[in-house]
């Protein structure tokens, strides 16, 4: 399974929720949105800043992250951002590819 690394805010509606309900509850309603979409929550970290929330999580595939993406970010209380990670081994992989690039005005 692929790795991302998924950071979340919250509108202020989410906020209260937030406040209302504990973080503990926010980490158990991830697990469980994760595990219906085939993965597993690694890690599950509140933030300061911009970003309210980071987690890392294992899914099956780029649709099963789509489709919880669209899920919660439909919501209108939490935006979700999601980006792939890759293993050491997997960027020497990518290094040894030969991909030839000419960039603007070269």
């Amino acid at each position: 399974m692929a790795k991302y690394l998924v950071q979340g805010s919250y509108s202020a509606e989410g906020a209260k929720g937030l406040r209302k309900d504990g973080g503990s509850k926010r980490r158990q309603a991830a697990e469980a949105l994760i595990k219906e979409a085939g993965g597993r929550l690694e890690a599950f970290y509140f933030t300061f800043g911009e970003t309210d929330f980071v987690g890392i999580t294992e899914l099956p595939d780029n649709v099963s992250v789509a489709a919880l993406s669209l899920a919660v970010n439909a919501s209108g209380v939490t935006n979700l951002r999601t980006t792939p990670l890759l293993t050491p081994e997997e960027m020497d992989a990518a290094a040894k590819k030969q991909i030839a690039y000419r960039g603007p005005g070269q």
